[in-house]
């Protein structure tokens, strides 16, 4: 048996610099990685995928995992230990299938990309500048930081939060901010808003991870090291976390 580890993600900025004309967004991004992790097991006699720890995860063949063993051309049973929450947009799917490649040897940044656009960045981790879809990441150095995360009890669909952006540009309308997806998120998931906006009132500096669901804001801003606490949204489950140097 082997363990590996698959550290949560976090966007501190995020730019859509334009479209392709095959309909992929362009990005610029700054993209670190977190102490929140999944854990797979991997027992390399077998051929399997278990999940633990959730129960919207798939374990079909549209599962990242599996997708990245075929990608690599091996084969393994997996365990599977969910921690970071699916469509909270931390990468977690991405950062699954970039653990495999990891075991693998890893692959190229192009090939990485076929998976997913944040899987580039995933399998290398620390912290970078991600552009073009995801496969072009340069590495930055590291910088010591502390963040808590707010983990929505709801999830966003990424490729909705995409769709939605398109709809505002061919409005007239030029989302901007810290994060380019903020506004077509709210739109999708109206408790993003609300979720946001009483983060903001309560913190001050609070952001969008991505896509989201996630919200985050610099540095532990709760005396205890984890829990839930109540919102606008519901009970919303926080954590206390760290940025990890590269993998």
């Amino acid at each position: 048996m082997r363990e590996l580890v698959a550290p949560a993600k976090v966007t501190r900025f995020l730019e859509v610099t334009g479209v392709r004309d095959d309909g992929y967004h362009l990005l610029r991004s700054e993209m670190v990685s977190v102490g929140l992790a999944d854990r797979l097991t991997l027992d390399e006699t077998a051929d399997y995928l278990r999940v633990v720890g959730s129960d919207s995860v798939p374990t079909d063949d549209t599962n990242l995992v599996r997708r990245a063993l075929r990608a690599v051309g091996r084969r393994a049973g997996v365990t599977l230990d969910k921690r970071i929450p699916s469509g909270g947009g931390l990468g977690g799917g991405s950062s699954d299938a970039a653990a495999i490649l990891r075991w693998s040897g890893g692959v190229s940044a192009d090939v990485a990309v076929r998976l997913g656009g944040d899987v580039p960045f995933c399998q290398v981790g620390g912290r970078a500048l991600v552009e073009g879809i995801g496969e072009v990441v340069t590495p930055l150095p590291f910088v010591e930081s502390a963040l808590t995360l707010l983990l929505a009890p709801f999830a966003v669909s990424t490729p909705l939060v995409y769709a939605a952006y398109d709809v505002l540009v061919a409005r007239g309308e030029r989302p901007g901010g810290v994060n380019h997806l903020e506004a077509p998120a709210r739109l999708v998931e109206p408790r993003v808003g609300l979720l946001l906006d009483w983060a903001r009132a309560r913190f001050g500096d609070a952001h969008l991870a991505g896509s989201g669901s996630t919200v985050f804001v610099e540095g532990h801003v709760f005396e205890a090291p984890g829990g839930d606490v109540a919102s606008p949204v519901g009970t919303v489950k926080w954590c206390q976390t760290v940025a990890t140097p590269a993998a």
